[in-house]
């Protein structure tokens, strides 16, 4: 059973695409540890795309951040790069496509998603970010 009170983790990563799998894996053993084992396999695909991209399209260094809060698990990457992200396509029309599909799986797969443009202590970039509510009994598939 999922605690009732809220936390949060980042994990700052430098532009590597290892970071992905340390992200995900992280990712899995912070949701493991807090009782959401249910949340596992969707977090992780959208901590892996959210991430994928940070390292795929800048330059700079990036950051998982994990919060969870009132029965709700965000999921963000900040990346250095202040453009705003691709809006995402529907799946169904990027699934045959080699590319372009992140953001839609993020959109498919989450209950909610956004980003927003950063500037804190001297850092520019963005932090885009989507959410998970807590599993519900008998639910087994969330990307309706």
């Amino acid at each position: 059973m999922p605690e009732d009170t809220s936390w949060e983790y980042s994990l700052y990563i430098p532009n590597d695409p290892r970071a992905v799998t340390i992200s995900r894996r992280t990712l899995r053993l912070i949701l493991t540890m807090h009782g959401l084992i249910g949340l596992v396999d969707v977090a992780e695909l959208l901590a892996a795309e959210l991430i994928g991209n940070a390292v795929l399209h800048t330059k700079g260094p990036a950051a998982l951040r994990v919060r969870w809060s009132a029965g709700v698990l965000r999921i963000g990457a900040w990346d250095a790069d202040p453009e705003p992200p691709d809006a995402p396509a529907r799946f169904a029309d990027v699934a045959e496509d080699e590319n372009g599909r992140g953001l839609a799986l993020v959109r498919a797969c989450s209950d909610l998603w956004g980003w927003q443009p950063l500037s804190r202590f001297g850092n520019r970039g963005k932090y885009v970010w989507c959410e998970l509510g807590a599993p519900q009994p008998g639910v087994t598939n969330r990307a309706s």
